[in-house]
């Protein structure tokens, strides 16, 4: 018999209880969070600027790898892949858009909606692909399952 823990204030989360709503928003807030500990790194700890190179590789991994998990969360279920990976994009993207406040020389690099647009087109690129590719697995599983009947 299971036994569920009904926190107070739980009903106020009845949104999270969808797998790919809850990995968009960790997603979005994962992405955010790295990428504001890579401005206020690369922009107030000056003695680190003899390793910029690195930090910026090494950022820039980081926000990959964080990207990564709704799509190999979802790689299966494209409409989940869609929804969680654009829920986190735009979560990204309202944050940089607030950093842009912050950091005057931000919005010269790219636009708020450039990067919306870069992250969106991304991930609906690979949501075509995970679509496309669970149609043919589909499709050959159908076709694996019916028996070859021969003439005797």
């Amino acid at each position: 018999m299971s036994v569920r823990a009904h926190l107070p204030g739980y009903r106020w989360f009845h949104v999270f209880r969808n797998a790919a709503i809850r990995t968009g928003i960790y997603t979005g807030v994962c992405l955010s969070v790295a990428f504001m500990t890579w401005l206020v790194i690369a922009n107030r700890v000056s003695f680190l600027d003899r390793f910029a190179l690195e930090r910026n590789i090494a950022a820039a991994a980081l926000l990959a790898l964080l990207a990564l998990v709704p799509i190999l969360r979802f790689w299966r279920m494209p409409g989940h892949l869609m929804a969680s990976s654009l829920i986190g994009w735009l979560i990204f993207s309202l944050c940089y858009r607030v950093l842009c406040v912050i950091f005057r020389g931000l919005s010269d690099w790219h636009s708020t909606f450039q990067v919306f647009m870069l992250g969106a087109v991304v991930y609906m690129i690979v949501t075509t692909v995970c679509w496309i590719g669970a149609s043919i697995w589909k499709a050959r599983e159908a076709h694996v399952s019916h028996p070859h009947n021969r003439a005797s």
